[in-house]
């Protein structure tokens, strides 16, 4: 029989112990959405700065050349202050800072060129709460996050979702800002987007946009399921009929939100954003595919850009339960 010495027995328990308190804990997860995916050099100096920080955990990297665009999951705890639940620290604050402040002094937005809409170097941050996280919480850290960027950074910021006083949608947001209107070729987003003075006054921020910048948007929903479908055409105006007839907005699948998107020589894809409690990929893929069979268009198997909510907390837990 094996008999431990009583101090490494209490190390034994106490590493038991912060285990459990993790396993515990309000788990916030953060998309972080760059304009830039064709220069290797900034986003390998971004990344290194998602990965350095043990109690921060880069869940996943989405990088598409065509949209010129990298998306960054990453997810850490937070810790509430004791008397009024307000979220007192998450290490993942002054990590996205320190993202976000280089990806601004490398990248300029009047050279960017993409596929993907975008109002800014960083076009969007969503904030979503796992674990025993609420969606208070997460919008709490979205504002906190946003006032550090308009404050100090003196970036725009627009606020949406559960961060916003009146839960504003993103889509809403976004159409006041004339976000889906490509400018150049009526596929293609380049340089600054938004004029110099805003139409709408900003959540945070100064109401002068940089060009080099621009503006962000920083919201706090609960955690969509990305998932992308290649129809074989060029045709964008037909590609984006179809797409409004995927959507809820447009009489289709509920929740569902799309963009129809030109990706390569001989596709277009539907990027949708669904909510998994109510619909799933397998319906939207056969929803598009009966679409484009009426105009005699092929579909592609879609694919996921990002983990589902179970995956990401199992990642989570994983990494940092593995850390001594």
């Amino acid at each position: 029989m094996q008999i431990f010495h009583p101090h490494l027995l209490v190390h034994l328990l106490q590493k038991a112990k912060a285990k459990l308190s993790m396993l515990k804990s309000k788990v916030i997860c953060c998309k972080l959405y760059i304009s830039e995916s064709q220069n290797a050099k900034v986003v390998d100096a971004i990344t290194r700065i998602g990965q350095k920080d043990p109690e921060v955990v880069l869940l996943s990297k989405f990088e598409d050349d065509h949209y010129n665009r990298v998306r960054y999951t990453l997810a850490s705890y937070i810790i509430n202050e004791n008397s009024t639940g307000e979220v007192k620290f998450s290490p993942m604050r002054r990590v996205l800072l320190e993202m976000i402040e280089t990806a601004f002094s490398t990248i300029n937005l009047e050279t960017h060129t993409g596929t993907h809409p975008r109002i800014g170097v960083i076009d969007d941050m969503s904030f979503h709460p796992l674990n025993q996280a609420t969606m208070e919480d997460a919008a709490q850290l979205a504002k906190t996050v946003a006032s550090d960027i308009g404050n100090f950074l003196q970036v725009p910021v627009f606020l949406y979702g559960a961060a916003h006083p009146t839960g504003k949608p993103v889509t809403a947001v976004r159409r006041e800002l004339g976000y889906y209107q490509p400018n150049y070729m009526g596929i293609q987003w380049m340089g600054q987007v938004l004029p110099d003075i805003l139409p709408v006054k900003p959540d945070e921020g100064p109401d002068h946009v940089s060009r080099e910048r621009g503006a962000i948007m920083i919201g706090a929903a609960p955690l969509p399921l990305n998932y992308n479908v290649p129809v074989l055409s060029k045709d964008i105006s037909t590609i984006r009929r179809i797409t409004r007839r995927v959507t809820g907005r447009g009489g289709g699948l509920p929740t569902v939100q799309a963009l129809a998107l030109s990706h390569g020589d001989d596709c277009t894809e539907i990027a949708c954003f669904l909510d998994p409690d109510h619909v799933s990929a397998d319906q939207v893929q056969q929803q598009v595919e009966q679409i484009a069979a009426e105009q005699g268009l092929e579909v592609e198997k879609g694919y996921f850009t990002d983990f589902t909510k179970d995956t990401m907390l199992e990642k989570y837990f994983k990494i940092v339960l593995s850390v001594d």
